[in-house]
């Protein structure tokens, strides 16, 4: 039998056409800023990130000491000792830091450790610089130290870090650890952490230092301990911004510390502490010390604090602290909500005279 080429010709071009469209459907949920996501699905394709810094990278699964590459790149054997390498760097050139686009899609890596008392920019990622994202992640039960810019997503930061958390042990030996970031000149939005977190100078539960950084709609629940500038979301606020955040775990250092921020050279809005908070000398229910900043439109708990005063803020008892009209009276976003519900056309919920207020994004379930 004989094929009329012009038929076979009009029947391939549709066929073709319809293979076009599902590639391209196919590929539309793994493209950003025009640029295809490179799949992450092991602890090799992790490592793999650092090749390539500028990329878009899209994590499709858990990662835990199960997954394959973890003993030889991110267990206590990895590397001499020293775990996972974190990816990019700040200390030798800006350039080699991540500037790419990292999505977790709600997925977490787990078991990470690193070991490395003597180095800068310890983390997941060592240093993000302007252009890097990193978002919906979480990273849960690690153990990282490391000298300076320590933090358990990101030693340093002036990206972007979004909705994502951290659950660990954080130890630095000298400057800027952080819960999740170490030393913050970018965006931290919408995130939270739950570690110990434990430094010399600036350390803070969520942020160690905020250089002209913006911290908003995050809290921290951490164990936060240092010797200079310690404070549970915030340890040193450089002429930053910290706005719509709070801090509830326990602050302890020696000086210039407080519930939320440690060391104030910029501005607080919006914000509150309810963990206990000890030191030596300038020490604050929510501000340790202000350099000129400003804390706005802030409370503290005095009671669960043990604190009376502090260079910043408003001291309320606990009632008070759970009670909304406190937060309208100084105009807050905020909408008194039922158990296991949220008004997320307020930043702030709140169930009137039983709980603190908590972000819109957060669900209280009753106890």
């Amino acid at each position: 039998m004989i094929i009329n080429p012009r038929i076979c010709g009009y029947v391939a071009r549709p066929i073709i056409f319809l293979i076009m469209i599902v590639l391209i459907i196919g590929t539309v949920g793994c493209h950003t800023h025009g640029y295809p996501c490179l799949e992450v699905q092991t602890w090799y394709d992790l490592d793999a990130v650092r090749n390539n810094l500028n990329g878009n990278h899209i994590l499709m699964n858990d990662l835990d000491s199960a997954a394959a590459g973890y003993e030889e790149l991110a267990s206590p054997t990895a590397n001499g000792g020293k775990g996972w390498q974190p990816i990019g760097t700040f200390v030798i050139d800006y350039s080699l830091s991540f500037g790419g686009i990292f999505d977790g899609q709600g997925y977490e890596i787990s078991d990470l450790f690193i070991n490395r008392p003597d180095e800068g920019d310890i983390g997941l990622f060592g240093s993000v610089k302007q252009d890097g994202l990193i978002t919906n992640i979480g990273v849960v039960n690690f153990t990282m130290s490391g000298f300076d810019r320590v933090g358990g997503l990101a030693g340093a930061s002036g990206g972007t870090v979004s909705s994502s958390y951290t659950k660990g042990n954080v130890t630095g030996g000298e400057w800027g650890i952080g819960g999740l970031v170490g030393s913050n000149w970018g965006t931290v939005i919408n995130c939270y952490c739950a570690n110990n977190v434990t430094g010399h100078v600036a350390v803070g539960g969520l942020v160690g230092q905020n250089h002209r950084g913006n911290v908003s709609n995050s809290y921290s629940t951490d164990n936060v301990t240092g010797q200079e500038g310690v404070g549970g979301v915030v340890g040193v606020n450089y002429f930053g911004i910290v706005s719509n955040s709070y801090s509830s775990g326990s602050v302890t250092g020696g000086y210039i510390v407080g519930g939320l921020v440690g060391a104030n050279a910029g501005n607080v809005t919006d914000c509150y502490s309810t963990g206990s908070v000890t030191g030596i000398e300038d020490v604050g229910g929510l501000v340790g010390d202000n350099y000129q900043g400003n804390a706005n439109r802030s409370f503290w708990d005095v009671q669960t604090s043990g604190q009376a005063s502090s260079d910043g803020g408003t001291g309320k008892t606990t009632a008070e602290m759970r009670d909304v009209a406190t937060f309208v009276g100084a105009g807050w976003d905020i909408m008194a909500v039922a158990y296991e519900q949220t008004n997320s056309a307020y930043t702030w919920n709140i169930i009137d005279g039983e709980t603190y207020p908590f972000l819109s994004w957060q669900v209280q379930t009753e106890t």
